[in-house]
């Protein structure tokens, strides 16, 4: 799988979803986002389907395996140009690294790391697969969000890592939601997981576009998924809902006005 979409280092590349059920999960997010779902051959064994928008590939999806729990979830990947630099860096900085380096055939190189604050975050040096071939529109991915327990040490971490700025979101909570930049561009957010939300574990959470979040949360619904937070709007940014989809892996929907 060759993309033409480049993605510089220290920006979100990736995203593909670890479930219980692989075959309702191709059922659901085909139905939910349009896409087509095509399994790959793997030399672990098991395939790993990739999901595709009008020809374009936007994440993956795979079966949950030993010793990634019984939870299904969404993971993010950013991309790096060394990546055994980039865990080497991150376990200076604190992070566990709970999937060591490893080569995906002749795709790139992945590994997972669990960032000071608790949350896990994929990071992957690509070589024929850049990463997704649309991103911030429409049946895509568009945004990445960490949800966090520890402001102070998330940014610490994560500025030390991959050379992120962060300024306050004047438009939304009052500026207690934060903007991860790089180089002046926006490349995720961060908020602190509240305590009436209960057992939320730290972690990094997808929204995908969508040309109506409201229609797309009735598709989700009546699919099967619940509703985890229900839809909101934020001037000058669009509409959005946060869901979780059969199996129970969580993510988000947002129907931006300028994408």
């Amino acid at each position: 799988m060759t993309d033409t979409l480049r993605h510089p280092p220290g920006t979100f590349c990736w995203v593909d979803l670890a479930t219980t059920d692989l075959g309702a999960a191709k059922s659901f997010y085909t139905a939910v986002f349009g896409w087509a779902a095509r399994d790959l051959p793997t030399e672990l064994g098991p395939p790993y389907t990739t999901f595709a928008r009008d020809t374009q590939g936007v994440c993956g999806a795979y079966s949950l395996g030993p010793g990634q729990g019984e939870r299904p979830f969404w993971q993010s990947y950013v991309c790096v140009a060394d990546l055994d630099a980039a865990v080497a860096r991150a376990q200076s900085l604190g992070a566990k690294v709970p999937m060591p380096p490893m080569d995906v055939m002749e795709e790139g190189r992945l590994a997972v790391i669990q960032d000071p604050t608790g949350a896990h975050l994929g990071l992957w040096q690509p070589r024929r697969h850049q990463g997704a071939a649309l991103w911030n529109r429409p049946g895509a991915p568009s945004w990445n969000e960490l949800q966090s327990r520890d402001l102070a040490a998330a940014e610490a971490f994560y500025r030390r890592l991959f050379g992120w700025a962060l300024k306050p979101f004047e438009g939304f909570m009052d500026g207690a939601y934060k903007i991860f930049l790089l180089d002046g561009r926006e490349v995720g957010g961060m908020l602190a997981i509240g305590e009436d939300w209960g057992p939320v574990p730290p972690n990094w959470t997808i929204y995908f576009g969508v040309p109506d979040c409201d229609a797309a949360v009735a598709k989700a619904e009546w699919l099967g998924a619940k509703v985890v937070a229900p839809t909101m709007e934020v001037a000058g940014v669009g509409r959005f809902a946060h869901l979780q989809d059969p199996q129970g892996a969580v993510f988000a929907v947002i129907a931006q006005l300028k994408p």
